[in-house]
């Protein structure tokens, strides 16, 4: 008998633009855009495979999951899911290893180019009618800074680091990297070097222990005055109030993030009223094309498990 398949919330992955159909060539397949917590078990109870994005199986729902043999994270972090319950009860848990590196690493630059060029900021005063009343050809509002020359310092050097790095380097950046990895043609320093010596710091680090709050006050204090930070990582690789101060104050110059602590984040986070910190809601991540190939994988995931062959299994 096909064994019955749920994605819990996958209106994130494909809003429309997509195509379930290969999920569903599967097995019976239901598709649910997001799932509250409290539908979570009525949901998933009969179901075989789940498929979850952010809809958290903790250990006590997955103790009221008595059918469940496999979890799909469609994600590459997989703290959504309690995978020592899932261990303990022999539920298979898999993710999405690699799929939007380069989308990724562009959004990283995205951030950064609007820090620079303030290209949105200018085109919304043109469109608000400012350069058709200006008395000059030309006006900017802001300092314009070219990279060309500078020092971008990431913080690890895994796939999207080392992309980023690529990037770089085609604006004339010199790349300063702390990593346990070696990358050509990066100059390999530790924290308080790349702090003390980066026009632009770039974070590209998974969160751990070590990692979290690895922005704070302290490291903050080290950078330049005129520095720029950019998180497309995770957002509790900082101190979101030490960020916030250091911006107000003039501490460093300003801030590029895609990744908050609580997303949807509360209307008190300091960040989002801080002086010069640009802010987008979590979408490095979601080009067509990036989503495509976590689609892509996720079928070939769901595919091997039932073919007694599990991959990308992280528990």
């Amino acid at each position: 008998m096909p064994q019955r398949i749920v994605v819990l919330d996958g209106f994130a992955l494909n809003p429309g633009d997509l195509s379930w159909n290969q999920l569903s060539q599967l097995g019976p397949c239901e598709i649910h855009d997001r799932t509250p917590a409290a539908e979570i078990v009525t949901r998933a109870r009969s179901a075989e495979i789940l498929l979850t994005n952010k809809t958290p199986l903790t250990a006590e729902t997955l103790r009221e999951l008595p059918n469940l043999r496999y979890v799909c994270v469609l994600a590459t972090g997989f703290n959504v899911v309690d995978v020592a319950a899932a261990r303990a009860q022999q539920i298979s848990v898999s993710n999405i290893p690699v799929y939007g590196t380069r989308s990724v690493a562009q959004h990283a630059f995205a951030l950064l180019l609007e820090l620079t060029q303030r290209v949105g900021h200018h085109a919304a005063t043109v469109r608000d009618g400012r350069w058709t009343r200006s008395p000059d050809w030309c006006y900017w509002d802001h300092p314009l800074i070219e990279l060309d020359g500078q020092t971008l310092g990431i913080i690890g050097g895994g796939r999207i680091g080392t992309a980023v790095a690529e990037i770089g380097r085609a604006f004339g950046l010199k790349i300063l990297l702390r990593s346990r990895r070696r990358l050509p043609n990066c100059e390999s320093v530790g924290l308080e070097e790349l702090l003390s010596r980066s026009d632009v710091i770039s974070l590209h680090c998974p969160l751990t222990a070590e990692t979290k709050g690895l922005i704070n006050a302290t490291s903050l204090s080290r950078m330049k005055p005129s520095a720029l930070i950019i998180n497309t990582s995770r957002g509790s690789l900082i101190n979101e109030s030490d960020l916030a101060a250091a911006l107000n104050s003039g501490r460093i110059a300003g801030a590029g993030l895609d990744v908050l602590s609580v997303e949807p984040p509360s209307a008190d986070n300091p960040l989002l009223t801080a002086h010069n910190c640009i802010i987008s809601p979590h979408i490095a991540w979601a080009t067509q094309s990036a989503r495509a190939r976590l689609m892509a994988t996720a079928v070939e995931n769901v595919a091997a498990f039932l073919a007694g062959r599990p991959q990308n299994v992280v528990n």
